[in-house]
């Protein structure tokens, strides 16, 4: 028998360390280095967050064994990916704009 969720665990997993893991790490260097305003900090707080919970669901979607559930949990943790870039990534961008 086939595993049909067996891609969407795969590229499941690269997208929350490209889309979430890496974006937070870019702009929490970005804070702490002075190169853009310290009230995006007040985003990161929560955008690191999501992506923790990105990080716990596709860990759940990868090692479950059932592919109906597993897919059920990746699709969370895609969302919750989506979530966090939209907060982290819109945020830094729209205080960068108020400020200058």
């Amino acid at each position: 028998m086939t595993d049909t969720v067996r891609s969407l665990r795969w590229y499941g997993g690269l997208a929350v360390l490209f889309f979430g893991v890496l974006p937070a790490v870019m702009v929490s260097l970005l804070v702490t280095q002075g190169k853009t305003p310290q009230s995006v900090g007040f985003v990161l707080v929560p955008g690191i967050a999501l992506v923790v919970a990105a990080l716990v669901y596709a860990v759940k979607g990868i090692t479950g064994t059932d592919p109906d559930l597993s897919a059920r949990w990746m699709q969370r943790s895609m969302a919750f990916v989506a979530g966090a870039d939209l907060l982290m990534l819109g945020g830094n961008a729209l205080i960068r704009m108020a400020t200058s």
